[in-house]
């Protein structure tokens, strides 16, 4: 358990939630008990243990990245609904 106790209220206003009573002791309850594991989880001896950020190992799944030729510029305003300019017209959308 934590040497203080969590304000739930305050929690509830940092993430924007409202609370009511029984809500709050529920959720005070449930978050002490998480607090209580992680505790627990840090008595644990992990000194043999390699740090990691994935369990199995991951590839890249990705194509190589290599210069291709791109698509003429003409041919990219054919289906342009308005171009002016050799570029695109667009709504605006800032206000």
């Amino acid at each position: 358990m934590p040497s203080e106790p969590i304000d739930i209220q305050a929690v509830a206003h940092l993430a924007r939630v409202e609370l009511t009573a029984e809500e709050a002791r529920t959720l005070g309850g449930q978050l002490n008990r998480l607090l209580d594991y992680v505790a627990k989880l840090e008595t644990l001896d992990l000194t043999a243990v390699e740090p990691t950020v994935q369990v199995f190992p991951r590839t890249n799944v990705t194509r190589p990245d290599a210069v291709e030729p791109s698509l003429p510029h003409a041919e990219a305003l054919r289906n342009a609904p308005v171009a002016a300019g050799g570029l695109f017209v667009v709504p605006k959308i800032v206000e």
